[in-house]
């Protein structure tokens, strides 16, 4: 029981952190991404400067294309790594076998 418990409390955990860190853009005090110039939105353009949905939504296509651009390098070092790993695999084998080869020749000297 208290394994369930600490599994369920690690999630919770881990549900509300997400959540506060989403918050955290929403609201820091400044005012919501797009809410228009001296609002928190800033000046990104006139459409953002201007605030309202508009602003809001230009705001919300650049976090997604920055999220999607973020995603998709994580997605290319996730494989880089795994060839990488291919790669030391294979160097590991080619040592392996050098070694048994100098082995050998060692033993019939």
């Amino acid at each position: 029981m208290n394994v369930y418990l600490a599994k369920v409390s690690k999630s919770l955990c881990s549900i509300n952190t997400s959540a506060m860190s989403f918050n955290r853009f929403k609201s820091d005090g400044l005012g919501n991404l797009g809410s228009g110039a001296g609002k928190g939105g800033g000046g990104g353009g006139s459409i953002r400067e201007a605030g309202g949905a508009m602003g809001e939504r230009e705001a919300a296509n650049e976090e997604e294309y920055f999220y999607i651009q973020q995603r998709q390098q994580v997605e290319k070092i996730k494989k880089d790594i795994e060839f990488r790993k291919a790669e030391i695999e294979k160097n590991i084998d080619e040592i392996t076998k050098a070694k048994a080869e100098l082995d050998k020749i060692g033993d019939k000297q």
